[in-house]
């Protein structure tokens, strides 16, 4: 638990830092979804980059599989040295399939605790706000102390003449009441409360509309991504499609729903940043660049040795005998040879005398 709040108290001061500037939390999530996605997206390349490999592979694993058939043992050792030689990593995409389900719960610990891990207001305060309102009579026992810093923001106005140190003085200082004053009313979106849960929410607040466009987008987004990555999931690994989605709903519904949204706006722009991939690498583009690189590679291998010319191959059942070229030469050569030795004998002897 401690290392998400401090994941979620990094993450509190970009949230706050855009609250400030546009003073509606909505508005803050989008644009710290928007930064996230942007320190993330070299991760989110590397990922397309193993999608697109995996999808030139698939193939190549689905003939070795046919060919050792029950071999099982066998079929996984080539499928292996496959990979190594494809230079195909199975868990390079992992990450950064980990990476948003880590900062959904940094936002989720900086959404819970708004007062320590948003506002930075100092803890002992926030321990004495919180006992302040957990022994109010008629209040204390009805409210959720998981989600206390969140009641005492969005009923800072009730509960603000309540909160006081043990001598009767207000517990924060002007500055820090007008903060907490201001971070409450900016919690409202399209009608929706974020701070509230669609749980505890009733069915005109439309706050139920949160879980159901985490479903909705996810599964939409995972089936157009994979349409156009040009992979396919088969069996167990398809129902992934839904079960990912709906688990995220489910955290939807029993959350804030400033945790809800985050996930909505992460699943939106991740959508947005896939068509982008997709341009600059889509698995056509990048197999074509990786036929380069091979063409190339192969070029530079063989640059580095000498060219050594292969004398001239004779077949096994041409040897021994002569061919054309060879018998007209011999030909020539000893009809030249004759017509020597008949000028020479003619012409004299080693004597010099004529016959």
């Amino acid at each position: 638990m401690d290392i998400f709040n401090i994941i979620g108290s990094i993450f509190g001061y970009i949230l706050f830092a855009a609250f400030y500037l546009f003073q509606n939390f909505g508005v803050a999530i989008i644009i710290f979804t928007l930064i996230i996605k942007l320190l993330l997206f070299p991760f989110s390349v590397k990922q397309q980059k193993s999608m697109a490999s995996n999808a030139r592979v698939q193939k190549k694993q689905r003939e070795i599989m046919e060919k050792y058939g029950n071999d099982r043992v066998k079929a996984n050792e080539e499928v292996q040295k496959m990979m190594e030689k494809e230079n195909v990593s199975m868990t390079a995409g992992c990450l950064p399939m980990i990476a948003p389900m880590l900062v959904m719960l940094g936002v989720y610990y900086s959404v819970i605790r708004p007062l320590s891990n948003t506002l930075h207001i100092a803890g002992d305060k926030v321990n004495v706000a919180l006992n302040s309102i957990s022994t109010l009579p008629g209040i204390g026992s009805s409210v959720n102390m998981q989600y206390g810093e969140i009641n005492i923001v969005k009923y800072f106005n009730e509960l603000q003449p309540y909160i006081k140190n043990s001598d009767g003085t207000p517990l924060f200082n002007g500055q820090e009441t007008q903060t907490i004053q201001n971070f409450s009313n900016g919690f409202k979106f399209f009608g929706w409360d974020l701070l509230a849960a669609p749980n505890v929410s009733s069915f005109q607040s439309l706050m139920w509309l949160i879980p159901v466009l985490c479903f909705v987008t996810s599964v939409a987004s995972m089936i157009v991504v994979q349409k156009l990555n040009g992979t396919q999931m088969k069996g167990c690994m398809a129902a992934m499609i839904f079960v990912m989605p709906l688990f995220s709903a489910w955290i939807a519904f029993n959350v804030p729903g400033a945790v809800g949204f985050y996930w909505i706006a992460s699943t939106v722009l991740g959508f947005v940043q896939s068509l982008i991939l997709n341009i600059f690498f889509s698995p056509s583009i990048l197999e074509a660049k990786s036929e380069a690189q091979r063409v190339l590679l192969r070029k530079n291998q063989e640059a580095e040795y000498a060219f050594i010319e292969a004398p001239d191959f004779v077949y096994p059942s041409q040897q021994g005998k002569k061919t054309v070229g060879e018998n007209n030469q011999k030909t020539g050569k000893k009809k030249n040879n004759k017509s020597k030795n008949k000028k020479g004998n003619s012409s004299s002897n080693y004597q010099g005398q004529k016959k």
